[in-house]
């Protein structure tokens, strides 16, 4: 089909399928990326009265784009200005294959200005709350003795390796045992190597001595109780029943854990270039925000201790 003939629909297709196959973006990405972009299609062919085609998008005007993102703004489920912000970085995206891919420039969006977004901070827990959120599974008495343990050794590897929820899900049986470093495939498919700590590996180790279901080199290593792969869904209502036995506060999330290893690294001295490596961040600036945290942490103690404070 040639380019100008496309809907609307099918220019949204074959972004996605470049995001897919050539970007390859992660599986939870491009469904968000989706979902943004049918709102917007659905959303200009109903202020238009009529189905889009290609040609209609590149003359998109920018009235119609603050249109919808005050659209996305209302109603029962209103975005956030950060979501908002994330909601027209894809839509420039969109346009952006559309200009370099299809030929179709739409010009006025040039003239949209996202929301002003405040930084936000990482929000780490403390050492001692870390310690206490790795140890509490075993007190859960509600859990089998090999899920305790499950639920301790990916907790374990978040704060101990600093890994996402899904880069912690994905280790296979292959994986194990874990050796003195681990193979970790982050965002955007990049690879990087972690080193894993004694403590890491004697905790997957005491859950691999007791996880009760056979397993292939290729199945995924952490399972559920019956016996399917464990869902970033599990892992994060984990948290939540631990952290109100704890009385943690609502900050304290599995992704916590992973800012709690970068904070407590730079508290301890090591550089940003090396925990952006091994965060995986893609940008150093990314990584820098983590010494506000830290200077934050010092400028509280120092409240708390100067007598003249």
């Amino acid at each position: 089909m040639a380019g100008a003939e496309l809907t609307a629909p099918e220019a949204l297709l074959a972004w996605l399928e470049h995001l897919a196959h050539e970007r390859r973006l992660s599986p939870r990405t491009l469904e968000a990326y989706g979902h943004i972009g049918r709102l917007y299609v659905a959303f200009l062919e109903r202020h238009r009265g009529e189905a889009l085609t290609l040609k209609a998008l590149g003359t998109v005007t920018a009235a119609e784009v603050r249109a919808h993102l005050a659209d996305r703004r209302s109603g029962d489920h209103p975005l956030a200005a950060r979501s908002l912000s994330q909601t027209l970085s894809a839509i420039r995206g969109f346009h952006a294959f559309l200009d370099r891919r299809l030929d179709t420039p739409a010009p006025q969006l040039a003239l949209v200005r996202g929301p002003r977004i405040k930084p936000s901070l990482p929000r780490p827990v403390t050492e001692d709350q870390a310690r206490g959120l790795l140890a509490e599974p075993d007190a859960d008495p509600d859990a089998e003795p090999w899920e305790a343990a499950r639920d301790r050794a990916v907790l374990t590897l978040l704060y101990g390796c600093g890994l996402r929820i899904s880069e912690g899900l994905s280790l296979t049986q292959a994986d194990a045992p874990l050796g003195e470093t681990l193979r970790v495939l982050g965002k955007g498919s990049k690879t990087r190597i972690v080193p894993v700590l004694p403590a890491v590996r004697a905790a997957v180790d005491a859950y691999l001595a007791l996880q009760p279901f056979p397993l292939q080199p290729s199945d995924a290593l952490f399972r559920a109780r019956r016996g399917g792969p464990l869902s970033p869904r599990h892992v994060q209502a984990s948290v939540q029943r631990l952290r109100g036995r704890l009385g943690l506060p609502e900050r304290t999330t599995p992704h916590a854990l992973r800012h709690s290893f970068a904070t407590h690294l730079l508290g301890a001295g090591a550089d940003l270039r090396s925990i952006q490596e091994l965060l995986g961040h893609a940008s150093l600036s990314t990584t820098q925000k983590y010494t506000g945290v830290d200077a934050e942490r010092l400028l509280n103690a120092y409240a708390a201790a100067h007598p003249r404070a």
